[in-house]
C-alpha cells in the first residue's frame, strides 16, 4: 500500500552564491520558503520538480522537501528543511545577517 502524498515544495540551492531557494508559483526562486509554491498533488510535484531540474543555468540539486501551510505561506515540517531557511551556519552572512 502506498503512502498517502503529502504537500511538497520544490528547492534547490542556487548555482552561484550556493544559498537555498523555493520555487514560486510564478516560476522564480526565492530565498523565502514562505514564498515557495506550496504543492499538494503528486503529479504536479513531478512536473515542476522536472522544471526546475531543467534550470542547471540558475540552481543545482533541486529536489522536492516536505512543507505544510502556515499564516504566512510553506513552512518546514523537517528540521533539515528548517535548517536551510536560516542560511549558512559557520558565520554571520546572507539570511542570517537579518536575523
Amino acid at each position: 500500500m502506498s503512502r498517502a502524498f503529502t504537500p511538497k515544495v520544490v528547492t534547490a540551492n542556487r548555482l552561484l552564491e550556493g544559498d537555498a531557494v523555493w520555487l514560486t508559483e510564478d516560476d522564480r526562486w526565492s530565498p523565502d520558503m514562505a514564498q515557495a509554491e506550496l504543492i499538494d498533488d503528486e503529479a504536479h510535484a513531478a512536473i515542476r520538480l522536472l522544471h526546475a531540474q531543467g534550470q542547471r543555468d540558475l540552481v543545482v540539486g533541486p529536489y522536492l522537501a516536505d512543507a505544510r501551510a502556515g499564516t504566512n505561506g510553506p513552512e518546514p515540517v523537517h528540521f533539515r528543511e528548517a535548517f536551510r531557511t536560516r542560511g549558512p551556519s559557520n558565520y554571520a552572512h546572507g539570511k542570517q545577517v537579518e536575523l
